[in-house]
């Protein structure tokens, strides 16, 4: 596993909730990474957060990486054509 790719846990804190969006927006527009979950509290004036991170976005893709799977009309993974 790569070094990048072996964290997903993230700390952000700020006086007002409005910052704290603001540090976790600009935390994803950086990293391009998704937040699995937000754990947010307040704690000595400040409100807190711990995140999980989407470590690896995974695509599923034929070998040649042309097609890409999806789920079916009826529910199931398959690779598609085009």
């Amino acid at each position: 596993m790569s070094e990048l790719n072996k964290h997903n846990v993230v700390y952000f804190e700020s006086s007002t909730m409005r910052g704290l969006y603001a540090a976790l927006d600009e935390w994803q527009n950086v990293n391009h990474h998704r937040f699995l979950s937000l754990s947010i509290q307040p704690d000595g004036g400040l409100f807190c957060c711990i995140a999980l991170t989407n470590p690896a976005e995974v695509v599923i893709t034929s070998a040649d990486g042309h097609n890409h799977a999806a789920v079916n009309r009826f529910g199931l993974l398959a690779v598609t054509s085009g």
